[in-house]
């Protein structure tokens, strides 16, 4: 499939749906809430108040139920905004400028600004745009199964002397069904634990050592980190659980049962993913990275599954579906963003060099 359809993504995806196109599932970021002016009319971000920016994305979210199979999942990115005197900002840290685009409200820009605070607000108040977005969503028959973190290592610094710099943003997972396909693990994770090779903690041991003071952080340490081992395997031979108890027909842990099978190098993907942001060299400046995708990706769809993004930017969600071996749709409201979809496409397909060449080779 692997188009991309330039325009609004409302206008897009009722004529997809319409055309009986469907998507396993959707990865995005929409435009965060009184950051930047792309030039567009109508464009997202720019609404005058939090409840009319919530009410454009529970539209436009409606668009993309409707789009994705019905075991289909969305991953949704949101940064948060604050009030200030001349209106809202906060959302995506940088200060590049990029095509089509610039800051609605530089921090100390006061009356520059052209979003103002709703009377709601006070000035300095965090609006919590993440979770208006994550309820409205809800509210309007979304299950919201998940709010990840993604943590910054390396976050744009902030001249702020009353607050932390912030370093994290909001993933949000949700599904169309209570039941959905997800792969856990395609997803997974290294195992952390004392073992040879695996990741431990400053100070795990000092207590064993003979510093008191580190009682309880050694055992929680411990604990949390501790690598899976077969002593979590259900097949036991000096297990207390070995006995019957009443209910049970026989004990939980016991010989004869069957080993486990799972890979004790690995486990579950925890709920705070560490990536750190990346530059970009082209010509647009609010740019995910791949690694925050790919376990998305990777979860919620299968090998040439259909990978949707209807605020396309500079195609990374379709650089990466591409990777992985999936198909791709992309919406994207500036046209001038079409040379920066192409080298992303091209950078991995080998197969598909020779149409990148020039920039229309996308499919519109």
């Amino acid at each position: 499939m692997n188009e991309v359809f330039f325009g609004d993504c409302r206008d897009t995806m009722r004529k997809m749906i319409a055309d009986g196109v469907r998507v396993q599932m959707c990865v995005t970021s929409p435009p965060y809430f009184g950051l930047r002016d792309y030039g567009h009319p109508g464009q997202l971000g720019l609404e005058p108040t939090p409840a009319e920016f919530v009410a454009a994305l529970v539209e436009v979210f409606g668009l993309v139920h409707q789009l994705l199979a019905d075991d289909g999942v969305l991953w949704l990115n949101l940064g948060d905004s604050y009030a200030t005197n001349g209106g809202a900002h906060g959302g995506r840290q940088d200060n590049q400028t990029g095509v089509g685009g610039k800051r609605t409200h530089d921090a100390g820009a006061g009356d520059q600004s052209v979003r103002r605070a709703p009377s709601e607000l006070k000035p300095k108040d965090l609006i919590g745009i993440p979770w208006r977005v994550a309820f409205a969503l809800q509210d309007a028959g979304w299950y919201l199964r998940q709010d990840i973190i993604w943590h910054k290592p390396n976050p744009m610094p902030e001249s702020v002397t009353d607050r932390c710099t912030k370093a994290h943003e909001y993933l949000f997972l949700l599904t169309k069904n209570a039941r959905y396909f997800w792969d856990a693990d395609a997803m997974q994770e290294p195992a952390t634990g004392a073992l040879p090779g695996n990741v431990t903690h400053k100070h795990t041991t000092a207590f064993d050592d003979g510093d008191e003071k580190h009682r309880t952080k050694g055992g929680l340490m411990a604990y949390s980190e501790r690598q899976r081992s077969k002593r979590d395997s259900f097949k036991r031979d000096d297990s207390k659980r070995n006995e019957v108890i009443p209910g049970q027909a026989a004990g939980t842990h016991r010989p004869d049962r069957a080993e486990s099978e799972y890979d004790t190098g690995m486990r579950n993907r925890r709920s705070v993913w560490t990536v750190p942001t990346l530059a970009y060299s082209g010509a647009h400046f609010a740019t995910f990275p791949p690694a925050l995708i790919e376990p998305c990706i990777l979860a919620g769809s299968r090998a040439g599954d259909t990978v949707f993004d209807p605020f396309g930017g500079s195609g990374t969600t379709a650089q990466v579906a591409q990777e992985l071996g999936r198909k791709w749709i992309l919406c994207e409201l500036n046209e001038d963003y079409r040379p920066l979809i192409n080298s992303r496409v091209c950078q991995q397909a080998l197969a598909f060099k020779p149409a990148c060449e020039a920039d229309s080779a996308l499919p519109i």
